[in-house]
């Protein structure tokens, strides 16, 4: 059964091994607002209302080896292109370094590591009409980010306040084992559906027409077990839609909880 047409990526949680250098990162650099705060755990906003991040400490966490299943990044998508300029603007100012850029036709996208070197994305979609469709899949690349255009976006020029509202988590990527064990779990399953199977070693899902709000990739090889006991990376991401029936999948594989549930 397909997942509802408006059905998404909700938020994601996450081990780390500092909460305050975490969180410091989270607010100062990339402009989360901070909902709530204890020693160990914090949740964190855009629009001061709903979590599109938790945080989880655990100081005796191990770092994920590279060739290894698991977390490859998570995407924060915000609204407009002044939006990604002003993130842009707001990175290069504070001397965080970009990890990559990439135009990926469907997309502009920042790439970097936070403290504990989990991958992060913050992009801006371009318009769905100007997405191009050959045979069914969403036609994606990665191109030369035309980083100047972004920075000089009408807009990127104003004052940085922090993410603007209505920032969403756009989607989650994974670095798994098994293309096809991957396929059977999310599609399968939890109800994505393939829309692009032609970029090498990869394969992407969406519900309701989306470019990706799912993406898997086997480009570390088949890739180990996460480590034995705790590691940073992904502890869960949840999936929401205002009509989803409420249901919990595991996936060994990846050591991904996907949490289903109205929202």
């Amino acid at each position: 059964m397909a997942l509802p047409e408006d059905a998404h990526i909700g938020s994601v949680s996450l081990t780390v091994r500092d909460l305050d250098r975490s969180i410091a990162f989270y607010r100062d650099g990339l402009g989360f607002r901070v909902l709530t705060e204890t020693a160990v755990e914090a949740a964190l906003s855009a629009d001061g209302v709903r979590t599109l991040v938790e945080l989880h400490e655990r100081a005796d966490a191990v770092l994920r080896p590279r060739r290894c299943t698991g977390l490859f990044h998570f995407a924060i998508l915000v609204p407009t292109r002044a939006a990604l300029g002003r993130s842009l603007r707001h990175l290069t100012d504070e001397g965080w370094p970009l990890t990559g850029v990439a135009d990926h036709l469907v997309s502009e996208a920042l790439y970097l590591s936070d403290p504990d070197g989990l991958g992060i994305e913050i992009y801006g979609d371009r318009p769905r009409e100007t997405w191009t469709r050959v045979g069914g899949q969403v036609m994606m690349a990665t191109d030369p980010l035309d980083l100047e255009s972004v920075a000089n976006e009408p807009g990127a020029e104003r004052s940085w306040t922090g993410l603007d509202a209505a920032t969403v988590i756009g989607h989650v990527h994974l670095h798994v084992a098994s293309l096809v064990d991957a396929e059977r779990l999310y599609c399968g399953v939890v109800g994505f559906e393939p829309t692009m199977r032609t970029y090498p070693g990869a394969l992407f899902v969406a519900a309701g027409g989306y470019h990706h709000h799912l993406g898997v990739n086997t480009w570390m090889g088949e890739g180990a077990p996460a480590p034995p006991g705790h590691a940073v990376g992904l502890r869960w991401f949840s999936v929401y839609a205002r009509e989803l029936p409420a249901a919990e999948v595991v996936d060994d594989a990846t050591r991904t909880v996907v949490s289903l549930g109205p929202g």
